[in-house]
């Protein structure tokens, strides 16, 4: 039997939970893409119906007044930060891409859906291109602040960045990519390597990735690292030559992926992702509200890898 309904929240795509000090947060992608709302509950299973609290609107003009995709929220140090990607237009550049950037909002509060949050600007990298999909992950004594970019000499929409992080939104020293796409199926559509997550297992590091185009081709792919190992060091990640996580056209479930993960209080990891219950899309699929957020356990093999499995089929 199913442990959670699914869709488990519809019509949130990139869906992000943080779990922290006994509590449950959750953030995604609207459908509107013009604000970011917090839900907050003492169980996973609240997140259902628990009140959404805008804490912040996209301005009317600037470089943050369109198109606010895929935020997180986290807690470092004290604070709470929430990443976000944000364009000054829903136009496309010359190469027919969107025109993203990261940005990075904080709060000092208790409480985030009610604190006063601050804006810092964009977290900026040495090149100055289409960026989305931040996260962060503490790690051997530093914060790391890991995401997806364009590359100005690389073919393709994105490739997956790690970078040190001086504060919560400026990067320390030169990044390292750790992926491209390069397999058949991260090039479906479009070349893309998106949504990185991180999940440490045992003696590894997992991070999580999305690849391909929004529509059914979109699917999950995986890199792993020994915990011990230097991970700034490209050479010292492995990756998956199959996709982890694909549509399931049995059980009617197209294109899961940006995820996130969580665990039950139990300590058991939670796959946390989208997926819609259909293929037919009429126009652009980002466009498309149905991209619903749905939870899984994952799965561990004997030999410490993950099995993400198959998305299960809708339940209401």
């Amino acid at each position: 039997m199913d442990r959670w309904p699914n869709p488990f929240i519809e019509q949130r795509a990139d869906p992000f939970i943080l779990q922290h000090q006994g509590a449950y947060y959750f953030i995604a992608s609207v459908p509107e893409y013009d604000r970011l709302e917090i839900r907050r509950a003492s169980t996973l299973e609240g997140l259902r119906n628990a009140e959404a609290v805008v804490v912040w609107r996209k301005p009317s003009r600037g470089p943050m007044c369109e198109l606010i995709w895929a935020p997180e929220l986290h807690h470092i140090d004290g604070q709470w930060v929430i990443y976000y990607a944000a364009a000054h237009t829903q136009a496309l550049d010359k190469l027919g891409m969107f025109q993203h950037r990261m940005y990075a909002l904080t709060c000092d509060d208790t409480d985030p859906r009610s604190g006063n949050w601050v804006e810092r600007g964009q977290v900026k990298t040495p090149f100055d291109t289409f960026c989305l999909d931040a996260t962060t992950f503490h790690h051997q004594g530093k914060q790391w602040y890991l995401w997806a970019q364009k590359s100005p000499d690389i073919a393709g929409n994105s490739n997956i960045y790690l970078a040190e992080l001086e504060n919560p939104w400026t990067i320390k020293g030169e990044p390292v990519m750790l992926s491209k796409p390069e397999f058949d199926w991260e090039c479906r559509g479009f070349l893309v390597n998106e949504g990185p997550a991180v999940l440490v297992h045992g003696d590894k590091i997992f991070i999580s990735y999305s690849a391909s185009a929004t529509d059914e081709n979109y699917c999950m792919g995986l890199l792993w690292i020994d915990r011990n190992a230097d991970i700034t060091k490209p050479e010292n990640w492995h990756k998956s030559p199959q996709p982890v996580f694909t549509t399931s056209y049995e059980n009617r479930q197209y294109g899961p992926g940006h995820n996130s993960f969580t665990q039950t209080p139990d300590g058991e990891d939670v796959l946390v992702y989208h997926a819609r219950n259909y293929t037919e899309i009429e126009g652009d699929p980002l466009y498309d509200p149905n991209r619903h957020t749905r939870l899984k356990l994952v799965c561990w093999q004997e030999d410490g890898m993950p099995d993400f499995g198959v998305p299960p089929a809708d339940t209401i």
